[in-house]
C-alpha cells in the first residue's frame, strides 16, 4: 500500500521537532553538558507527590469529568478571580500544549489566521497549520517587545486570534504591563481572541507577569500550566480560563481527543496549589544571574526576566546559529538553534534550568568558540 499518497496534507505542513536532533546528540555523547532541556531540573516537592500517590491509593483512577473535577475547577476559577479580578470558566487541560491545541481546534478554520510574534514557541505554527490555518509572524528582533502598529498591520478580516507568550520562550522576557494591555486592545478593537501562554507564569525574577484578564475579560482566553513551575512536566496539568463560551466549545472538542487530564494529577494539584515553590523562583533568578554575568562580555542578548533561557546572538563569524551550535556540541555543550523558534537564524537558545557547574562549564566553551571564531 503506497501510504504516502493517503495522508493529508495537515500532516506533510508539519516537521519534527528541531529539538529532537540535540536531544539524539546527547543521547551518544559521553558527559554531555546539556543546555538544551526545556524543563526544570528538581522533582515535584514532596507533598505534591505524596498527594498523587495518595490519590491513586484512595482509588482516583478512572476517568473524570471533561472539564475536570469540579473541587479543582472551583479552586483555579478563585484563584483567578483574587489574582485578576474576573470570574471565568475552568477548563483542566492536558498541559498547556493540550490547551493550545483544544483553542485552535475551536477558533481555527482552514484559512483562517493567527497572529504571534517571531521568534516563538516551537509548536505555535504546527498547532495553526494542524487546524488548517496560517500563522502570520511579526518581527520582533532585535528586542523581541510587542510592538501593537507592526501587529495591527497584520491583521486581516481572517485573523482570529493573537497569540502571546510571557515569559518567553525561547527568548526568557517577560512583557511589560502596557505591551499586554496594548495586545488586550488589539483584540477589542479587531473583535478577535487574545491567547496568553503563561507557562512560565510563576517563575519571574523582576517583578509579577502582566495578564491581559483583566484588560480584555471578554476577549482573553489565559493558559497556565504546572509542568514548568513544580517540576511536573510529565503530568501533563493545565488549565484554561476564559469566556463561557469558548471554554465550553474547547470542552466539547476535549470529550473527543484528550477525555480528560490525568486524574490522580488533577488531586495532585489541589496540593501543588497550597505549596510555595518560591524558593524554585528565587534559585533560578540567581542562576538567571550568573549565565549573564559569564555571557555579558562576549554575547549580545536580551537580559531574561523569566522562565529559564537566554536567547543570545550567535557570534558574527558564524554563518547562522545553526553552525554554532553544531560547533559547539563537537566539544560536548548542547545549545538550540535558534532558527528552530524562528523565520532566521541568528541566534541560540541556552536553558539554565541545570547546575550551576554545568553553566560554568558550557558558558566556558561557548565563550572559548566564539573567541576562536567559525573556522570553515
Amino acid at each position: 500500500m503506497n501510504i504516502e499518497r493517503l495522508l493529508t496534507e495537515r500532516t506533510r505542513k508539519i516537521e519534527f521537532s528541531g529539538i529532537r536532533k540535540f536531544f539524539e546528540m546527547a543521547a551518544g555523547m559521553e558527559n554531555p553538558c546539556d543546555l538544551s532541556i526545556g524543563q526544570p531540573d528538581y522533582d515535584a516537592p514532596e507533598p505534591v507527590r505524596a498527594a498523587a500517590i495518595k490519590a491513586i491509593d484512595d482509588g482516583n483512577n478512572r476517568y473524570t469529568p471533561s472539564a475536570g473535577v469540579p473541587v479543582l475547577r472551583e479552586k483555579l476559577a478563585a484563584t483567578v478571580e483574587r489574582d485578576h479580578g474576573v470570574r471565568t470558566d475552568i477548563l483542566v487541560t492536558c498541559g498547556v500544549s493540550g490547551g493550545l491545541t483544544l483553542a485552535m481546534m475551536a477558533l481555527v478554520e482552514p484559512g483562517d489566521e493567527v497572529v504571534f510574534l517571531d521568534p516563538h514557541f516551537v509548536s505555535y505554527g504546527h498547532l495553526v497549520n494542524m487546524a488548517g490555518g496560517r500563522p502570520v509572524l511579526v518581527n520582533s528582533y532585535p528586542d523581541f517587545r510587542f510592538d501593537k502598529d507592526q501587529v495591527a498591520k497584520v491583521i486581516t478580516d481572517k485573523t482570529k486570534a493573537i497569540l502571546i507568550n510571557s515569559p518567553s520562550n525561547p527568548t526568557g522576557r517577560m512583557m511589560t504591563a502596557p505591551e499586554v494591555k496594548a495586545a488586550a486592545e488589539l483584540a477589542v478593537e479587531n473583535d478577535i481572541v487574545l491567547i496568553s501562554d503563561e507557562i512560565y507564569d510563576r517563575l519571574c525574577y523582576d517583578g509579577d507577569n502582566p495578564c491581559p484578564l483583566a484588560d480584555a475579560p471578554e476577549n482573553t482566553l489565559l493558559l497556565r500550566g504546572f509542568g514548568k513551575t513544580y517540576g511536573m512536566t510529565g503530568w501533563r496539568m493545565g488549565f484554561a480560563a476564559g469566556p463561557t463560551k469558548l471554554i465550553g466549545e474547547m470542552t466539547k472538542m476535549q470529550q473527543y481527543t484528550f477525555v480528560c487530564a490525568p486524574s490522580m494529577a488533577q488531586f495532585a494539584t489541589l496540593t501543588a496549589l497550597e505549596t510555595d515553590v518560591s524558593s524554585y523562583r528565587d534559585t533560578y533568578r540567581e542562576k538567571r544571574n550568573l549565565i549573564c554575568d559569564l555571557l555579558a562580555p562576549h554575547f549580545e542578548f536580551e537580559r531574561p526576566t523569566g522562565g529559564f533561557y537566554v536567547f543570545p546572538k550567535a557570534p558574527a563569524s558564524f554563518p547562522n546559529g545553526t553552525t554554532f551550535c553544531e560547533r559547539v556540541a563537537q566539544d560536548g555543550v548542547l545549545v538550540i538553534p535558534g532558527g528552530i523558534f524562528s523565520s532566521v537564524d541568528t541566534h541560540f537558545r541556552i536553558s539554565y534550568a541545570t547546575t550551576e557547574a554545568k553553566i560554568r562549564r558550557g558558558c566556558e566553551t561557548l565563550i572559548r568558540i566564539a573567541k576562536e571564531g567559525h573556522k570553515g
